[in-house]
């Protein structure tokens, strides 16, 4: 298959050498930055530059772009895009694009599918991209108009690139539990580095720092416009969170041992609970 990639940063420069790499297709890649483009063509991660002349031949068009930048490709190409074709995002959030291009889709005569590959780094930009990323990663798929062949092609391609789980759901649902699972997590980290402890902590931390900062060190244009187009969800999140530290808070400051333990057990157990252990 003729494949084309729009946005060489991390995901899809990592899209890109992956599947250049461990796959037949030939890729093709776009980036607003033309020095991108041809780092990419060096390292042999696309064939050449993504032009609207090759765009109409490609059979699957991956768009690793923000999630307004996305709707913004799409709806400006839509016309180029052939007849058959898939077009996946690879944005954090589901509604506002699915909403948006899954019609589209259906109109212009190609297929679009929502996407989530659930990999990452503290780190942004083609110059981190690599092969390896994906390598027994999930890949959250949003597909309401797709046969079933087109999932199966969708997911042969990520198969032969390393992903090893996929979830099929709606762009609701992927949104409700992307709150919890990454959101909240950047917001929780990016909040807990600022405590005036933070700066003189040196030769206090270890493993259990370093969990909880690792993804303190964030794209904030890019986790602005994430947060701001899932509001509901992750505000709930984030005042669940606030409800449970509080509870924790009120213990110590009363120094009620019964409760505080229960709390504490409580967590222990819920963790081991979604870690499928017996206690």
């Amino acid at each position: 298959m003729e494949i084309g990639i729009v946005g060489l940063g991390l995901i899809g420069g990592s899209l890109a050498k992956s599947i250049s790499q461990s796959t037949d297709h030939t890729v093709y890649g776009y980036d607003i930055s033309e020095q991108t483009m041809a780092k990419a063509v060096l390292v042999d991660a696309i064939e050449a530059p993504l032009t609207d002349k090759i765009l109409p031949h490609c059979d699957i068009i991956i768009v690793a772009l923000y999630p307004q930048a996305t709707i913004d490709y799409v709806k400006d190409h839509a016309d180029l895009i052939k007849k058959g074709a898939i077009v996946i995002d690879c944005s954090g959030v589901k509604r506002i694009v699915c909403d948006e291009l899954i019609p589209l889709g259906e109109e212009k005569g190609f297929l679009f599918m929502g996407g989530h590959p659930m990999a990452g780094l503290e780190h942004s930009g083609f110059a981190y991209a690599k092969k390896s990323l994906f390598n027994n990663a999930s890949m959250v798929l949003c597909s309401t108009k797709g046969t079933i062949q087109d999932v199966e092609t969708v997911k042969e391609l990520f198969s032969a690139i390393g992903f090893t789980n996929f979830a099929i759901t709606t762009p609701e649902d992927h949104d409700r539990k992307i709150a919890f699972t990454s959101q909240l997590c950047h917001v929780v980290s990016n909040a807990y580095i600022k405590s005036p402890t933070a700066m003189v902590h040196a030769g206090f931390s270890a493993g259990s720092y370093k969990d909880m900062t690792r993804v303190a060190k964030l794209n904030e244009h890019m986790w602005t416009e994430l947060f701001l187009e899932n509001p509901e969800f992750l505000v709930e999140e984030i005042d669940t969170l606030i409800e449970n530290l509080k509870a924790y808070s009120d213990a110590i400051k009363a120094n009620d041992a019964d409760t505080l333990c229960e709390l504490l057990r409580d967590g222990r157990e819920k963790k081991a609970i979604i870690d499928g252990e017996i206690f």
